[in-house]
């Protein structure tokens, strides 16, 4: 399997990141910020060394990570000012993605409303009525967008969006009858926030061509106490699952990319010193 980092994980610098990379032979890379400023915001200037600095390096780009629509909610709708906002800003990452060879630009959806579907008197008394409904025309134009650039759009499972597990993100996914366009960013670690068992449950529902990119952190959720824990990894509630998720990938020709998502520390700040103490077991298992 291709194996890769979210770069600003180890570093907003960029070259220093790549650095980081081939000293652990890891090949692409995924961008998110680059210095102080997030991808869909640089100079066509910046652009061009970015490119430049990546291609002399010989580090591939798998996906470029802006925050398309996180802090929308159920109240937006297509073509408002918001809305406006993050289409402008997808255009800009999609003109990027052209520049450095992304195949894949990231979205994220709307901010999570509790209950969206319910049962025996849940329908009336606690779904959020309508909000799941909002989603689909707000996903629609960046979809045709992506269609009419030759991009293919990842829409992440976030732990506070609309979209935080696979069967949400399957379930958009063919209602806009979009999977040859809109593939499931899977971020196994942010799905246990809503107590997705990643194996075999998640990796069920992205079978099937669903599945585009993964991001892979070890977490640990307490949910009554709104608290989240990253982990070394192997230390978390995923730690138990990574190896059948491999195998799975294996056994099913996954051959897309893998990025570690090097957001854990180990209690001092120093997120280089986190990405050492995780990176070899990352390898071992998906590598």
């Amino acid at each position: 399997m291709k194996l890769g980092v979210i770069c600003d994980g180890i570093s907003r610098d960029l070259a220093h990141a790549i650095d980081i990379m081939d000293e652990f032979d890891l090949e692409y890379a995924e961008l998110q910020f680059v210095g102080d400023t997030e991808v869909g915001d640089h100079s066509a200037q910046e652009i061009a060394d970015i490119n430049q600095l990546l291609r002399d390096r010989g580090k591939p780009v798998s996906c470029l990570s802006r925050h398309v629509f996180a802090g929308t909610t159920a109240q937006n709708r297509p073509g408002d000012a918001l809305h406006s906002q993050h289409m402008d800003a997808l255009k800009r990452v999609i003109d990027m993605a052209h520049v450095v060879g992304s195949p894949l630009v990231r979205i994220m959806t709307q901010k999570k409303e509790q209950i969206l579907w319910g049962k025996n008197g849940a329908e009336k008394w606690n779904v959020a009525h309508g909000a799941w409904d909002t989603m689909a025309p707000m996903i629609a134009p960046a979809v045709e967008l992506a269609k009419a650039e030759g991009i293919t759009l990842a829409m992440e499972t976030g732990n506070g969006t609309m979209v935080n597990s696979n069967y949400t993100a399957r379930k958009l996914i063919d209602e806009l009858d979009a999977k040859d366009t809109l593939k499931v960013l899977w971020d196994p670690g942010n799905n246990c926030w809503c107590h997705e068992r990643a194996y075999p449950d998640g990796y069920d529902e992205v079978r099937g061509g669903y599945l585009g990119h993964i991001h892979i952190k070890d977490v640990y959720v307490d949910t009554p106490r709104a608290t989240l824990e990253l982990r070394k990894m192997g230390s978390g509630q995923l730690g138990p699952l990574f190896q059948p998720m491999a195998d799975a990938l294996r056994k099913d020709g996954y051959q897309d990319v893998i990025s570690f998502e090097s957001v854990y520390h180990p209690g001092n700040g120093d997120f280089e010193a986190g990405f050492r103490d995780c990176i070899g077991t990352f390898k071992q298992i998906f590598g």
